[in-house]
């Protein structure tokens, strides 16, 4: 079998390496020619667990290769992924103009049958958007070539995106008609040996599905968010609050660990997303909105309680910053609590030096030289004035508390995780402040 994927990003390039890993003979497409250069040379542009090693062994093999032309991978392709960036616009909505721009390519190109599949997480309609433009461009060219539409939206977790394809709990297609759920199924059937479901629906409940999942997703994290607030004032422990209600069966313990706030490329955005829908249909979504509201305020939740302990005086204090990514095994930054935390404490005068073992680089291009960075965990701590555990990396969880009190100068850790013992580390002469623990 063979297919395109157009979007060579995160979702595109872990979708064409899966498909590729399971015999299918893929043709990734990106219009970044840095990006194409640098895959064909075998680099991979992003951070993904096991995602460099699949790519280079399925480019080995020949299944899988990249372009900047749709074209170099039409003969004899059966589906076209669309998986190009749908960013928010100013007013929360998605941007589509990536993703119609490669309809109209589509619409230029195509000769014979072929199933458009949108794997870019787009609002409901969207489909019907893409054959529209897939026509009109027919008819410019005045002929008339078959073709189906058909929804497939991801689930990836970042740092665990191959495991999540390889082994899905669900593949989500919507279709109008009995061909392109034939084609779907013979594409997908290698993953669904281990008996997860294909949920087969219409194509504008797929699109909502995905915007629906992370709404709720959101909605958990900003829900234990605000109790561990509470708790905060009122003096009781959010882990024996999250243990308690997570051992009901209704409720469960998932998405319900206390944090900085979500980040990421999915939740912030498709939460917008999907208010602008209802917004759009004279609809108002008061709890995801409630849900965004709380998260603004989370991520502003430890830069809170280092106001307070210093005094309202952060100016010209060194805080370290352990962990600069929204979530360990990911380099991406994008609204990571931990970078809302560097310029607000920029913005009070202090001075940032910071670690994290995959996303220097990322930060780097956003921040550059203004604040330090390291590499090595230790490095980061030297004279501090206080240290920010920001994100989960495993290296972080079992750190020499010893070594740590020798280097700092205040021995005074915020922990937006909750990873660590606030008992223990008042036994070793540390300050501790986590979120909603005693």
């Amino acid at each position: 079998m063979r297919i395109i994927v157009v979007g060579s990003g995160y979702v595109g390039l872990v979708t064409g390496a899966c498909f590729a890993e399971s015999g299918v003979n893929v043709t990734c497409v990106d219009v970044n020619k840095d990006k194409i250069k640098q895959l064909n040379e075998g680099a991979i542009p992003i951070y993904e667990p096991g995602l460099e090693n699949m790519v280079r062994c399925n480019v080995e093999k020949k299944r899988l290769s990249f372009t900047t032309k749709i074209n170099d991978g039409i003969d004899g392709s059966q589906v076209i992924f669309i998986a190009v960036g749908t960013p928010p616009g100013e007013d929360g909505s998605a941007d589509l103009k990536h993703v119609l721009s490669v309809a109209k390519e589509i619409g230029r190109i195509i000769t014979k049958y072929i199933v458009v599949v949108t794997k870019s997480t787009v609002p409901v309609g969207t489909a019907e958007k893409i054959r529209s433009t897939i026509q009109t461009e027919l008819k410019k060219r005045k002929v008339s070539v078959p073709f189906d539409m058909a929804s497939n939206p991801e689930f990836l977790k970042e740092g665990a995106a191959i495991e999540d394809f390889l082994k899905p709990e669900r593949i989500v297609i919507g279709i109008d008609n009995e061909e392109t759920k034939e084609i779907m199924n013979r594409l997908y059937m290698p993953f669904v040996l281990n008996n997860h479901p294909i949920l087969y629906m219409d194509i504008a409940s797929a699109e909502i599905t995905k915007y629906a999942a992370n709404a709720m997703l959101a909605t958990r994290i900003s829900f234990i968010n605000e109790i561990a607030n509470l708790c905060d004032i009122l003096g009781a422990d959010i882990n024996n609050v999250r243990k308690g209600i997570g051992s009901d069966s209704r409720i469960g313990g998932k998405f319900i660990y206390p944090g900085t706030g979500y980040g990421g490329s999915c939740f912030p955005k498709d939460v917008k997303a999907i208010i602008k829908t209802a917004d759009d249909n004279n609809y108002e979504l008061n709890v995801i909105k409630a849900v965004e509201k709380a998260n603004d305020y989370q991520k502003n939740v430890i830069f809170n309680k280092m106001v307070k302990f210093f005094n309202n005086n952060l100016k010209n204090r060194l805080i370290g910053i352990w962990g600069l990514s929204f979530k360990p095994k990911t380099d991406d930054i994008r609204e990571a609590s931990a970078i809302v935390l560097i310029e607000k404490l920029l913005e009070a005068g202090a001075r940032v030096r910071a670690y994290d073992p995959a996303a220097i680089n990322e930060t780097r291009k956003l921040l550059g030289n203004k604040i330090e960075y390291t590499n090595d965990p230790y490095e980061a701590l030297v004279d501090v004035d206080a240290v920010a555990l920001m994100t989960e990396w495993s290296e972080f969880h079992l750190p020499d508390f010893s070594r740590m009190a020798e280097l700092m100068k205040g021995k005074v850790i915020f922990d937006g995780r909750n990873i660590y013992d606030p008992a223990e580390l008042r036994r070793l002469g540390f300050l501790y402040f986590g979120i909603g623990r005693r």
